[in-house]
């Protein structure tokens, strides 16, 4: 016997758990960081086929056994769409690619601020004054790519840099909650955005509604598969950027003395306040990355995708972002696997919406499900009867664990 707690041994023993333990640079149980995040997940999709036989109206005027194995060809063929529309074809895996750029880079946002114990509910804001940056360099200068798209990323990283620290300022010198004055700032940035799309600098020749022109071409995100000259495959090069800033993230937060500075702050700022650190400095530092990441999620929604500017670009990203972080536990490795999910419920979501008669409504019923599960751990392993090394309660432990 070697004395030590029998589940220490096992994760030594567990070459799984060995790798996490490399990946993230902390010990992890694998059971608690992979196997219940992937239970809750399929714990919200058995919930979501109940929810589309209860509210099946056929069924409950004539109930049947007919009808009831109706309903429920109905929630296979359902949930079978939402898998072929995400990874069933070049085409959907690509388009499953697309929308998860921006929301990685929007988790790492809302992500990042947990670690330092902010609970940045801006990064909607932030995400439509950078993606304006980037619309503002991208048809105003003309410039070879090499040089243009550079440009492009930097100003979209000033942009909601700048929009995030005005938050983490105020927190900072004033005590102002970043909730308030996050959702404060949301709201000015969309006035913001609608007025600056009006004005003659931003709105398309000839129309009279709040569009930008189109960003110049040397200002757009490549193609990955152009090669293929195939219009239907938009993947461009905003999910490479998304995976490199994930791991920057996870480089300054685990291997830099600022990202444990950042982690510090969020288990205890009067702590580490006394330990010498600049307090005030981490709060405005940490919500301006915050905001720089979030502006660069806009500026993939803008130079990726849409190449011009409209009121709602940023397509609700930023509050998904929050869920983001909540299911990847604020890691950026969880991250970037809740971004996919994501990104394939968002994709798949259309096919099952023209494959069947099920609303798109039910993709952002079963994110609520998944994150409802998340943040009830205890509730997942009661169900399906795990034992983990450790208390995984998200909520209960603060926004950073």
């Amino acid at each position: 016997m070697s004395g030590r707690p029998p589940e220490t041994e096992d994760k030594e023993q567990s070459g799984f758990g060995a790798f996490l333990d490399d990946l993230t640079g902390v010990n992890v149980d694998w059971r608690a960081a992979v196997l219940v995040p992937a239970l809750a997940v399929l714990a919200a999709l058995v919930v979501s086929v109940i929810i589309i036989i209860v509210s099946d109206i056929d069924l409950w005027r004539e109930f049947s056994l007919s009808a009831l194995g109706d309903s429920l060809a109905q929630a296979r063929s359902a949930m079978w769409a939402l898998l072929v529309g995400s990874f069933g074809s070049l085409t959907a895996t690509s388009e499953t690619l697309v929308f998860s750029a921006p929301l990685i880079l929007a988790g790492l946002s809302v992500a990042i601020g947990f670690k330092a114990g902010l609970f940045n509910i801006g990064a909607e804001g932030q995400m439509l004054i950078g993606g304006m940056a980037a619309v503002l360099v991208g048809i105003k200068f003309s410039l070879p790519i090499v040089f243009h798209l550079p440009l492009v990323v930097i100003g979209a990283i000033v942009g909601g840099g700048i929009w995030g620290g005005i938050a983490g300022l105020l927190r900072a010198r004033t005590g102002a909650h970043e909730v308030i004055t996050t959702i404060m700032l949301n709201s000015i940035a969309g006035l913001a955005v609608i007025w600056m799309l009006n004005t003659t600098f931003f709105q398309a020749p000839g129309r009279n509604d709040p569009v930008s022109r189109d960003v110049l071409g040397s200002a757009r995100l490549p193609r990955l598969l152009g090669f293929l000259d195939r219009t239907d495959l938009r993947l461009h090069l905003g999910i490479v950027l998304a995976l490199v800033v994930a791991y920057i993230v996870y480089w300054i937060l685990f291997k830099s003395t600022l990202g444990f500075e950042f982690r510090a702050v969020g288990f205890n700022p009067d702590a580490a306040s006394y330990a010498g650190m600049r307090v005030t400095w981490l709060y405005t530092s940490v919500m301006a990355l915050s905001g720089a990441l979030a502006g660069l999620a806009g500026m993939s929604q803008i130079n990726g995708v849409l190449y011009r500017a409209t009121p709602g670009f940023a397509a609700g990203i930023g509050f998904d972002a929050i869920s983001l972080a909540l299911l990847g536990r604020s890691h950026p490795a969880g991250v970037v696997a809740a971004g996919f999910l994501f990104g394939a419920l968002r994709a798949g979501g259309l096919e099952m919406q023209v494959a069947t008669d099920i609303p798109i409504d039910l993709i952002s019923v079963i994110q609520a499900l998944v994150v409802v599960f998340i943040a009830a751990p205890a509730l997942i392993r009661a169900i399906f009867r795990v034992k983990t090394g450790e208390e995984i309660g998200q909520l209960t432990k603060g926004w950073g664990t």
